[in-house]
């Protein structure tokens, strides 16, 4: 996604040129008498594809991934990049030590950049978690660290499955700080919840959510009724959007993760003297949005007893970045004391970055190892697919077609381990899979979504700037007021997370033999989806179910 130069975000990927070594081999010579072809490069072929690279180099082992190779060949001599670099497990040093040598690699890079030294003794310009190192450098600079590193003569030890070629001592590869983006009162019954909560009081209790968004709006009264950020002890909530403190987790200027963690928990019942108002959009006949107001009288989270913890790693206009997302993942690892306890229980992700698999090999990247490796030790982790399913495409004859693309889960809906969902209607039966939802398979080959859920025209608590557009342009009657709506009508595959999350929550608390045991927990609500009859590129396995998913066990 496009951002402001220089600020050290990646923005849009242009393709990359040509490489001398991708061009295709020399003909070799024939056979006696052979009569040679024509030259088929004199030809241009029906379809073109600028940068694709051919031959052995599609896989050709390099520190600089391909998408960070796109971004640096876009990028002007002084503009700033934000890199994520991996650093090796098999270096042999322990990671406080890498980390210190590698800082000295980035300050050696920054140093020898005209006005460079000053920018070195910025104390922000390197920052870590875990295994990961970030910076914003140059394209040159970048190509300076990584040869620093290869420099010091280092190689992987033998006998890894995957052979690495490339000169590295420290870094196992760089990757750009990829851009990350945001991607009820009917709702609750498609999914059964409604029914689960009065037949087997599965409401969420004793369970904890992180969610990790735009950020939470404490002050709703959706949260009041049953105490929904009131955290057990050692719990609190945190920010990873540099430039704010923890308090920005608990204020929501956008409105996503509060609309978001409503979905999951909380609720509000209306009375006489205080009624309760959502806003819904829709199309008038001219063409034009218009907004409506509809009264309600009750409305609940899937799991309306769950704990939300409020992670924020997007920033106001929904974006954020590798870093921050990579920083909240590793914070829960540490809440939870890497598995040897479970304070949190699940984690929500309603963002992500479209993935092109030319780039790596898919489901690999960190911020999908990170999300493996979170259910490793004994996390749920539901993502949204991605609202990428939908584009056009010219044919030969350069007409434009809209159509579905498959192949366009994003990041890091591609992990294996996370629950990754897809968007319904309120009636999957007879409209089926959302047309933007992303669609399956992963870029090798594995089946994605793994289930869907409504994520279209859901409502839920609204916050911020969300509710802010929708109190504005409201047709109001006689007697009415803006400021009774509190609830706002959005879409998109970061409602169709949610939605799973206060299943998987809901679940939890009834068949709490289950807690630590999330891939037991995916099997269990995959195996009880409802089959919609569509393709498993679209639906997965089908529609989550609460009440099929607890008698099942």
């Amino acid at each position: 996604m496009p951002t402001d130069e220089g600020d050290g975000n990646p923005r849009e990927f242009s393709a990359v040129p040509p490489e001398p070594e991708l061009e295709p081999d020399a003909p070799k010579p024939m056979a006696q008498g052979e009569t040679p072809a024509s030259d088929a490069s004199s030809s241009p072929p029906a379809f073109s594809l600028p940068g694709m690279p051919r031959t052995v180099s599609l896989v050709t082992d390099s520190v600089i991934t391909r998408p960070l190779a796109e971004r640096m060949a876009s990028a002007t001599a002084d503009e700033l990049i934000g890199i994520v670099v991996e650093l090796r497990t098999d270096s042999g040093l322990p990671l406080d030590t890498a980390v210190a040598e590698l800082t000295v690699g980035v300050v050696f890079a920054v140093s020898h950049s005209a006005g460079g030294k000053t920018r070195a003794k910025d104390p922000e310009l390197v920052r870590a978690t875990g295994g990961y190192v970030f910076a914003a450098l140059t394209a040159t600079e970048i190509l300076r660290l990584v040869g620093w590193d290869g420099d010091k003569g280092a190689r992987p030890a033998g006998g890894r499955q995957e052979a690495k070629t490339a000169p590295r001592s420290l870094i196992n590869r760089v990757w750009p700080n990829f851009e990350v983006s945001a991607t009820i009162h009917r709702s609750v019954i498609t999914t059964k919840c409604d029914a689960a909560v009065r037949a087997f009081d599965a409401t969420g209790d004793g369970i904890v959510w992180a969610v990790l968004d735009t950020g939470i709006d404490a002050g709703h009264k959706h949260f009041a009724t049953h105490r929904t950020l009131d955290l057990p002890a050692g719990l609190a909530p945190r920010s990873f959007v540099r430039g704010t403190d923890d308090d920005a987790a608990v204020r929501d200027p956008n409105g996503h993760g509060t609309h978001v963690a409503g979905i999951i928990a909380g609720g509000q019942t209306a009375t006489a003297r205080k009624p309760i108002a959502a806003a819904t959009w829709y199309r008038t006949a001219e063409g034009a949005t218009g907004v409506e107001r509809v009264p309600l009288e009750r409305i609940s989270g899937m799991a309306p007893e769950t704990k939300i913890l409020p992670i924020k790693v997007l920033a106001d206009d929904r974006t954020g970045d590798l870093e921050a997302l990579l920083k909240a993942l590793e914070h829960i690892q540490e809440l939870n004391r890497w598995g040897r306890e479970l304070n949190v229980h699940g984690v929500n992700l309603s963002l992500g970055y479209a993935f092109d698999p030319s780039w790596f090999a898919t489901g690999l990247s960190p911020v999908c190892r990170e999300v493996d490796r979170l259910v490793a030790n004994g996390v749920c982790v539901v993502v949204s697919a991605g609202n990428t399913g939908y584009g056009a495409a010219l044919d030969t004859l350069r007409r434009e077609m809209r159509l579905g693309f498959g192949m366009t889960i994003n990041d890091p809906g591609n992990a294996e381990r996370a629950i990754t969902v897809g968007s319904t209607s309120l009636k999957p039966y007879s409209t089926g899979v959302s047309y933007f939802s992303s669609k399956g398979p992963t870029g090798d080959g594995r089946r994605k979504p793994d289930l869907v859920a409504p994520g279209e025209r859901v409502v839920s608590a609204g916050a911020g700037e969300l509710l802010d557009k929708a109190r504005a342009t409201v047709q109001l009657k006689p007697g009415e007021k803006a400021a009774d709506i509190t609830y706002v009508e959005d879409s998109g595959t970061s409602m169709s997370a949610p939605h799973v999350s206060g299943v998987a929550a809901a679940f939890l608390s009834v068949h709490r033999e289950f807690i630590g045991k999330p891939d037991d927990v995916k099997r269990v609500l995959m195996d009880s989806a409802s089959d919609l009859g569509r393709d498993p590129a679209f639906q997965g396995r089908g529609l989550v179910d609460a009440m099929r998913a607890i008698q099942s066990v």
